[in-house]
């Protein structure tokens, strides 16, 4: 059953140095809050796992809080590049980034496999990419060619993602830890049935959850720990709570560029005592 703690306690007992995390929220409720106090707490040697690794993942990456990245496509979007991914990769500053990279729908299959706890998942879309061939983390190939039984059809075969930890944003959790999550929702149930731990930041906690249209409800036993932050999701948005902070996305561009400024941002901005804002 899921626990109500604060956000520092929450990243102190469930992400741990080298744990693989999972950070998940497709444009609408994405988890800086809960990456930031990550960051505060000088989380080391992460594998990082994203769909689509935007500002949060990149300030992870400067803070030198991850070796290891696992994801389907990378940028600040509607700006352009992550520059401290781009300097990790490229120069190992300010530790080197191992990366391994797949299709969106190879991604979204992984978790959907992991969540239903089986060992792969099965696609056509890899075939004749040249990603068949490619090491993975472990320096074996990450996705490989599988024959169906029924048709003889050679398809590819990639392995579930079991992360240990998944981190997501949500607009309500009642009493009892039940979250509750609606707008676009991307792969976010999928990631917390798929990790072993789970994470859960909240716009409001309330007595009682209200059924809506299209609202994906994730039962108490399957979360872990869940922290009302507010306001947890910005600079990204949490439908019917906050609106996308637009120049946010514009001005990290200059930031994250230069070392120096980006060292400044992340002192001034995040390395603060936990409870004094992300």
């Amino acid at each position: 059953m899921a626990e109500i703690v604060s956000l520092a306690d929450a990243v102190a007992e469930a992400i741990h140095d080298g744990d693989s995390v999972a950070m998940e929220g497709f444009t609408h409720l994405i988890p800086n809050a809960a990456g930031h106090e990550v960051i505060r707490q000088r989380r080391r040697d992460l594998t990082l796992i994203r769909m689509t690794p935007d500002l949060i993942y990149d300030q992870l990456i400067g803070a030198g809080c991850a070796s290891r990245l696992v994801f389907s496509w990378g940028g600040n979007p509607g700006v352009g590049s992550l520059h401290r991914f781009r300097d990790a990769v490229e120069n190992g500053w300010p530790v080197p980034l191992q990366i391994e990279e797949h299709s969106h729908a190879g991604m979204a299959n992984r978790y959907a496999a992991g969540a239903a706890g089986l060992p792969f998942a099965v696609l056509r879309g890899y075939r004749g990419t040249g990603l068949e061939a490619l090491p993975g983390l472990d320096g074996t190939p990450a996705v490989r060619p599988i024959t169906c039984p029924f048709t003889g059809e050679t398809l590819t075969a990639v392995a579930a993602l079991r992360p240990d930890v998944a981190v997501i944003h949500a607009q309500r959790a009642d009493r009892a830890g039940n979250v509750q999550l609606w707008g676009i929702t991307g792969i976010q149930k999928e990631a917390v049935l798929a990790s072993e731990r789970s994470v859960v930041t909240v716009e409001e906690i309330v007595d009682e959850l209200e059924p809506r249209p299209g609202a994906v409800v994730l039962p108490s036993w399957a979360v872990t720990l869940v922290a009302h932050v507010p306001g947890g999701a910005h600079p990204s948005y949490a439908l019917g709570y906050t609106l996308r902070d637009n120049d946010y996305y514009l001005s990290w561009d200059a930031i994250s560029r230069d070392r120096e400024a980006f060292s400044c941002w992340l002192e001034t901005a995040v390395l603060r005592p936990a409870g004094a804002g992300a």
